[in-house]
Order: structure tokens, then sequence, then C-alpha cells
């Protein structure tokens, strides 16, 4: 299918969801790579206007059978609520609005998490405009940032009330509620109520605050309430084509108000309303909403059963009163108001509600969105200036032409569909647009059209090279293999491609992938003026890190910060799997949490934002931030790594040590972080005292040759010098074995302060006192005070721990602790220089000064068992000495 292209919603509330849900759903099933970016400012997907209340008493007015988000499982819902509730759920109940909120909310992450290659992203923002470019759209944010994409659908959900009704000294009271819906609207606890309007809004809020000592009023211009449901029934199927003729209006009221029940009539009609609407000529139309509108509202818009009891109740008992007519005039009375209705009664109240229902003329609303498509001629109002207009798939017009790649559903079609804001109708046409957005992404003409990678950037390239380019970077991105072989293709492909150059020398940087990166760099340079300014930015960053790793990598970080969209450039700056990385501890914090906007729910964003949260230490958010990565993307290295952090920081070291041996049974082949998740499991056997265990798992998974290079001087090295300071495992074969198969230039001139540590540790498992030497006078002498502050007085340290020169050794080591953070890497990785401490202490015959560290560390977490063990020796040792 090509490189994969976005589509953005705007709106999470249904609408948007059951749209992105279909979009995700559709893709996956054609091996589409698309993005799904979903837009909106609410902390939740799927709630909207609608579904955001949490009254217990706001009830959904259809039934839970008729409002399955699975096409192909009209139970759907009430299974997933029978679930929530703990109980069986009947498809004729009327549950509690905010139920299905959740619902939609979690049938979207179902739908992303199901998906391999279609794809969803969650930003928190206000779209404001939008505008053509090339054969897409840009759509303008609230922040000031933008987003490209190649179609939009636009699920604004429903406009507030319309105010223009109020007399002004009732729009300029504090006593009057011109939307009770909106966020952080605290309606009066005391005072007489009016409501304006009498249907299924003015019905949740007279449940809402009825109270025995408040009398409250309804004024409509009918004096009508909404009807009421009555469970059980089954909507007949009518034969549609009677409706047919001349008197087209006059057949459709007739089968309403006629026949044995006028339910049957309206639900009968229901499938086939849209239809029939259209059929209608412009003045049928106009006749119905004048006419006769207002009374198909009460028979379609009905109660539930409990509402419309509880309402009847509260009549009777005198607390409600109905009037007909229209609120003429107010002026102030006492603490309230007193409101003239058309009849000449007046009423004194605290406070007046708007449940007048929402303005449908998009030429009055205040939606930034809606006023930039109608003053930038790309939407026009519906008909009978309704809604906007569009074609039978949902697609905007104006002038009559549909143009640009924008699609609406949902109230913003009243106009041409007339039955558009309840689920089962927003259902259908979510159905639809997805199919008709999918069709246009499919059939554009490409070209001039350069692909894009999977975060919606451009590519300066091929099809076939933005193909293999891709895919390398989703194996980057998952920290899997082959990454390299899928990027130099890419450049085989386009030799001019100077991204694909570029990324390809960063993974030698970085990464120290067997390339000739002064070659790619220099490549990328030569080709670069092709691309776009995010790609000029890209390479200039890499050629600044290939020359000075500090100042690239500060390059680096501007470059983030301009496109912060660049995910490969972040992996760079916060790696949670390799060996250093761009940012320290809190900056990588800052930095990844500066990027929730950018990515929202995308999982590797997830992964990386995990990784954070445990080591902020902050394990039950990490925990469900890592499982929810997974869940989209099992192979996500960056996932696993946080979750196994999770376990081993929270003592969990038997179910962490399943987990893990499971995932690697099932990813570990693919996995790049493969040795480090087994030096993992074999920390995890550590801690649980099974000494044969950590033996196996070390002669077979971490011994030279099968784990060489950096990972075995990060991972092997690091194990056998833990087991030798807390087992008393002595192995200087096997440590000098890991020194020979470690890259040299990383023992002599390690590149950055964690491969330093490294380093030295492997030097002291080697018991090789020159190399440990050798690497302090070069500490002592860099440029970087990390070096000088830290390394030179670790390697110093060790080195007499090496010579067993212990009190040397715990002076040294007691004033380097307090600093370790500043090496990098993570809280389990430098645990090994407490535990070294505690050693020392220990030789040093200072059995309860290591007894005290210690168990300053168990305060944190449960004790496993090796620590309880070492604990309990070190207080023994303790008491004997003294």
């Amino acid at each position: 299918m090509g490189t994969g292209e976005s589509v953005v919603v705007v709106g999470a509330g249904a609408a948007g969801v059951l749209t992105a849900i279909r979009l995700l759903d559709l893709a996956e099933r054609r091996a589409r790579r698309l993005e799904v970016v979903l837009v909106d400012t609410a902390d939740e997907s799927g709630r909207g206007v609608a579904y955001a209340t949490r009254e217990p008493e706001h009830l959904l007015n259809v039934p839970a059978g008729w409002l399955s988000a699975d096409a192909d499982d009209p139970d759907d819902f009430a299974s997933w609520a029978g679930d929530r509730l703990g109980r069986v759920v009947e498809p004729d109940e009327f549950l509690a609005r905010h139920l299905f909120g959740g619902y939609l909310g979690d049938r979207l992450g179902a739908a992303a998490g199901r998906c391999r290659r279609a794809r969803l992203r969650r930003v928190h923002d206000r779209v404001t405009g939008v505008r053509p470019a090339g054969d897409g759209v840009t759509l303008g944010l609230a922040s000031g940032g933008s987003l490209s994409a190649s179609a939009a659908v636009l699920a604004v959900g429903l406009a507030p009330p319309a105010c223009g009704w109020a007399p002004d000294a009732l729009r300029d009271s504090s006593a009057f509620v011109a939307d009770p819906w909106a966020p952080g609207v605290e309606l009066a606890e005391e005072g007489d109520v009016l409501f304006v309007g009498s249907g299924l809004t003015m019905v949740d809020f007279a449940i809402q605050l009825d109270r025995p000592h408040r009398r409250m009023h309804a004024v409509s211009r009918t004096g009508l309430l909404p009807r009421r449901h009555v469970p059980g029934r089954t909507p007949p199927r009518l034969d549609v084509d009677v409706l047919r003729g001349s008197d087209g209006l006059d057949a459709v009221w007739r089968a309403v108000s006629a026949g044995r029940d006028w339910r049957d009539a309206v639900d009968g009609l229901r499938p086939a309303t849209s239809r029939i609407w259209a059929e209608l000529t412009d003045a049928e139309q106009a006749r119905f909403i004048a006419e006769k509108s207002r009374y198909w509202n009460c028979y379609r818009h009905r109660m539930a059963p409990a509402a419309a009891d509880r309402l009847r109740a509260t009549r009777e008992a005198g607390r409600l009163r109905l009037h007909t007519g229209e609120v003429v005039a107010a002026r102030p009375d006492g603490d309230g108001l007193a409101v003239e209705l058309s009849g000449g009664e007046v009423l004194r109240v605290g406070s007046v509600v708007n449940c007048t229902g929402p303005d449908l003329d998009p030429r009055a609303s205040a939606n930034p969105l809606v006023v930039a498509l109608l003053e930038g001629g790309l939407a026009e109002p519906g008909p009978h200036g309704l809604g906007l207009d569009t074609a039978a798939d949902g697609r905007l017009r104006s002038g009559g032409n549909a143009e640009a790649p924008l699609w609406t559903l949902g109230a913003t079609r009243v106009g041409t569909l007339w039955e558009s804001m309840a689920i089962p109708e927003i259902h259908e046409q979510a159905t639809t647009v997805a199919t008709s957005v999918l069709s246009f992404v499919d059939g554009r003409v490409p070209a001039g059209r350069r692909p894009r990678d999977r975060y919606g950037l451009a590519l300066s390239t091929t099809r076939e090279a933005a193909e293999a380019f891709t895919e390398g970077m989703d194996r980057v991105l998952r920290g899997q293999h082959d990454a390299l072989a899928h990027l130099v293709a890419a450049t085989d492909a386009d030799p001019g491609f100077a991204l694909g150059h570029a990324v390809v020398g960063l993974l030698g940087l970085e990464c120290g992938a067997p390339v000739d990166v002064g070659a790619r760099v220099r490549d990328a340079q030569a080709s670069v003026a092709a691309g776009d300014d995010r790609e000029r930015s890209f390479v200039a960053a890499v050629a600044a890190r290939a020359t000075d790793l500090h100042a690239g990598g500060r390059a680096l970080l501007r470059h983030i910060e301009t496109f912060p969209r660049d995910a490969l450039a972040v992996s760079v700056a916060v790696p949670t799997i390799s060996f250093g990385g761009i940012t320290s501890d809190r900056e990588t914090w800052a930095l990844v949490e500066s990027l929730r906007k950018d990515y929202g729910d995308d999982w590797w964003y997830l992964s990386q934002l995990a990784f954070v949260r445990q080591d902020q230490e902050r394990w039950d958010e990490a925990e469900a931030l890592a499982s929810r990565a997974l869940a989209a993307e099992p192979a996500s290295g960056h996932a696993v790594h946080a979750r196994t952090h999770v376990f081993y920081e929270t003592s969990e070291h038997r179910a962490g040590l399943a987990w893990l041996d499971d995932w690697i049974g099932d990813w570990g082949d693919a996995s790049d972080g493969r040795a480090h998740f087994t030096w993992h499991a074999a920390l995890h056997e550590l801690m649980l005292g099974d000494d044969a265990a950590v033996r196996r798992r070390y002669d077979r998974d971490l011994a030279p040759p099968v784990v060489a290079g950096p990972r075995a001087l990060v991972d092997s090295a690091s194990l056998l010098w833990r087991c030798e300071i807390t087992r008393n495992w002595h192995d200087r074969r096997a440590a000098t074995a890991v020194l020979e198969a470690s890259p040299r230039d990383m023992l002599s001139t390690p590149p950055t302060s964690f491969a330093a540590m490294h380093a030295a540790i492997a030097m002291a498992a080697a018991k090789d006192s020159d190399r440990l030497g050798a690497l302090e006078a070069y500490a002592t002498g860099h440029d970087s005070p990390v070096y000088r502050q830290v390394v030179a007085p670790l390697c110093g340290a060790l080195a007499n721990v090496v010579a067993g020169r212990w009190t040397a050794a715990v002076t040294e080591l007691e004033a380097v602790r307090p600093h370790v953070e500043r090496l990098g890497g993570s809280a389990a990785q430098r645990e090994v220089i407490e535990d070294t401490f505690i050693h020392a202490l220990a030789s040093a015959g200072r059995h309860d000064d290591a007894a005290e560290v210690l168990s300053a560390r168990l305060d944190r977490r449960p004790p496993a068992p090796l620590e309880r063990d070492r604990l309990a020796d070190l207080r023994k040792a303790g008491s004997g000495s003294s």
C-alpha cells in the first residue's frame, strides 16, 4: 500500500471516536499504513458533551441494545456494561450516560491495540482553523502548532444553545445559565428554577435539581414533554415506498399520527429517515421544520422509563409545572429574577436554565473552526441554515462542490439528513465517512507528493526508498534487529536520499553500527539541498554530532524543539536501552513530558513515558503505560524495559522473571535488547538467590561470543561483578573474556560517562589494575566535570577494591556515591556501585555500617531473598565483632 498517510479526526466525542474506530479497523483490514490523529481538549476520549456527565440520574435515552460500537455484535455495549456493573445488563435497559462514554473510550483503545499497521495518536488541543495544502489539509491549533494530513473529519459535536430569545436583562444576569452542559457550570442548590425548553435537557436537570422545598417551572412553545420509551419493543419495518408522492410530507405525518401506536411508526421510519428527508421538496422540508418538528422531537427523542417515572412523580407532587409560551421579559427580583411569560404570568425564580437545545445554525457559531470553514469558503450552511452542506458521504460542500478533503458527521449534517444526532445514526455515518475517507486516501494521485513516515513527516525520496526507510524506522522504534539493513536498502534504492544517509550515520554514532559514519554524513550533506527544513535540520544535527558529541547533542535537542514529531531524533536523545543519551535524567523527563501533545497515545511515546515514570519511582503509572504500549505493540522493547524495571524496583522478582522469560521466548529473537533483557532476567534470579540459574543463564546467553561489543561491557561484565561482590563468585577468566570481547575504544576512551562506569567495572572484575589506572588518568584529564569528579575517583576506588585496600576503597566510594546519578543509566544499573560500597565496608570489618546502607535501601522497597540473607549475615557478623 505504500507509505502511511494521516487522517485527523477533530473531536473526541461519540462521533469522533466511532469514526476513529472505523478508520483504524478499515485500514487494518486493508493492510493500510494509516495514522489516525484524534484531536480534542478533553482528557478522556468518548465523552464529548453528552457523556461527560457523572450524574447517575442522567440516563441514556436509547436502550443498551441499540448502542453497540461493534456492527457485528449488537450486544457488545450491554455485555461491556454488565462486566463493569457486575450483573447482567438486558438489551432494553437504559443505563447511566457516563457508562457509555467509558465504553467508547475503551473500545477506541481496543481498536488501536489490535492494529499492526494503522496507528492512533491522541492530541490534546483545539483545532482553530483549516486550509488546503497540496492535495491534503493543514489544521491550525490553539497552542500555535499545526497538523498536516491527507484528510480531516470534523466531528465537532453539539453547539451550545442559542441565547437570542432571552431579553437583555436575563442574558446579563448572573442567575442565567446560558449552557447547562458547559464544563465547570454549577447549578444553584437553592431557589426556584425556570427551565426554558421542555426537552430531554430539561428532563435531566429537573431530575438532578429536584428538592422537596423547591418549585421548578418549564416553559416551551408547545408545553409538551418528550414521550416515554416502552422497553422491550422491537421497531417494525415499514414500507417507506408508500410515503412517496406529491403529498410526501402529509403521508409521513399520517404514518406517525395514525395507527395502533405512534412509537411503531417513528421507530419504523428511523432507518429510512434520511432517505425520506432527501426526497421531500425544499418547501416540504421547510414546512416540516416550521409546523411539525417540535412534535416530531417529542415523539422521536423519548425519555428513559425511569426518567419518565421520576418526572411524573415530581409533577404530581407539584414541584414541576409546565407552561406553554415564551419568555418576554425579565427583571431583577431580590437575589433572583422575575420572569414574564407570553401568557402574562410572572414567575419569581432564583435561576433560569437555558434548555432550548443546540443552536444548529453554523452562522451563529462561536467555534473558531466553524467560523474559519465558512469564511474560507470551505463550507457553507446546510439546507434551511441547519448544519453544514454535505455530499451523501459526508464530505463538505461549498457552492455545490466537494473540493477540500474534509468530511463531517453528526449534528453538522442535520440540514442534509434531519435525523443525525443520535448514536445509531452517527454509527452508520461513521462507517460511511471512514470508507469514503480511505477511498480518497487510497485513490489520490501521488505525482509531486512526497511520501511520509509513520509520524506524518515528509520524506524527500522515492516510494520504494520510503517503504524501506519506514520499515527500518519502525524497527528502530521497536528496538529490533535488521533496522540498519532496511535503512541501507533505502539509500541503495535512492542514493540521493539525504535523510536516509544521515540516519544510517547516526546509528553508527549512537549504536556502534558497522558503517562508515564520515562517508554517510558527507553523502547526506551533499544531497540535503533537495530536502525540506526538517530534513536539513536533522542532517546538520547529525553532522555536528559526528564532530563533537556534546555540541552535536545540543544541536539534536534544538532540532527536536522545532520538529518534535521526529521520533528518530527523540529516540537518540532519550534512549532507554542503549548506552548514554544526550540528556540527563531530569532533562529526559522534561523532554518526554513536553512531547505529550505531539504523540498522544502513540505506543512508542507511551513506552518512553513509562520509562520516565519508573525513573521517577511512579511504579503504578509506569506499569499502566507500559501495558498500554505493549497492548498496541507487543514488540516494543522500550515498554518491555520499563515494565522490567517496575518488577525489579518493586521486588516482584518471581513474577518479573516469569513474564520476561515469556516475552523473550516470543519476541526476543527479533529484539536488539535481548542481551539486556536477559541480563535483567539473570538479575531477578540473582535477587532470588538462585546461583545455579544465574550461572546457567550467563554461560548460555551472556558469555562471549554469544554477546560481544558494547552489550558485553554493560551487561555481561556488570553481572559478573555483582555476583562477585554479593555471592563471592570469582571468575577472572570469564571477566577477561568479556574485556576482550568489548570495543577497544570504549575501554580506553569511553564516549560517555555511562560507558566509562561500565568499563571500570569490567576492569575490576578482570582484576586489570593497569587498565583501571589508564582509565583513571584519561578521566582525570577529561573536559567533562563528570569524568573528573565521578569517573576518575570511581576508577581509583575500584582499583583499591581489587588490591584489597578496603579503608581507601570505602573512603573513595563514600565520596562518589552521592554523585552516581550523573553517570547516566538506570537506578538498577547504578545500584552496582552501592553494592560495591557495601562489599567494601564489610571487607573493612564495618559490618554494622554495611548493614545500615543495605537497610536504607530496603526502606524503599521490599527485600529480595538475596538482600534479606545478606542483611542477616551482615548483622550477625556485626554483632559477633562487637
